[in-house]
């Protein structure tokens, strides 16, 4: 599990922070406000319920502790489609524990996609990870962060500018991809 948590902080450092796709990403780190959990569950069903834990856990502790949480699932959804998919479950969880406008879920996978490009376009690296990852964001966060973002609606542009800059090779240069094998699991 160690090193499904290295690589994306890996990850994290060079190309979140590194590239400043998150402007916001850098305080949480330096403060070690960030939890990363791994979850090794074998079906949708059971990673639903680590899913719940995670967010339990998360909204238990005062932001000052944890601000955020880093839901790794290096083994299940690692068909980009299937992992979509589990992102409308994502969110009836959300619902079912009463955690709408509290906490956002933030998606990262390996074949992201955003509608309307390429799979190679660069510009879907915005949101590439070296796993399938749930990024669980307290909203009160965003909100405080984006106050003090001049041009929080900036963001975007500014990533695929800087994306379209590096390209694929200097993408690959980064050395952000996984470096430990999942085990497979079915989705």
């Amino acid at each position: 599990m160690t090193a499904y948590i290295q690589d994306t902080q890996r990850w994290l450092e060079r190309a979140v922070i590194g590239l400043n796709l998150c402007p916001f990403a850098k305080a949480v780190h330096v403060k070690k406000q960030i939890h990363y959990a791994v979850s090794l569950a074998p079906s949708g069903e059971a990673l639903r319920a680590e899913l719940a834990q995670a967010l339990g856990d998360l909204v238990a502790l005062d932001a000052q502790i944890r601000d955020t949480t880093l839901l790794i699932v290096p083994a299940l959804l690692s068909d980009f489609l299937d992992f979509n998919d589990f992102l409308a479950e994502a969110e009836d969880v959300l619902a079912e524990l009463d955690l709408e406008g509290v906490i956002q879920i933030a998606s990262f996978h390996p074949d992201y996609q955003f509608a309307g490009t390429r799979p190679d376009d660069i510009t879907n690296c915005t949101n590439r990870s070296p796993y399938p990852t749930l990024h669980l964001i307290r909203e009160a966060s965003i909100d405080k962060a984006v106050a003090a973002f001049p041009e929080p609606e900036a963001i975007f542009e500014i990533n695929m500018q800087t994306l379209e800059k590096l390209g694929q090779d200097g993408w690959a240069a980064l050395g952000v991809g996984p470096t430990a094998v999942p085990t497979p699991s079915k989705s």
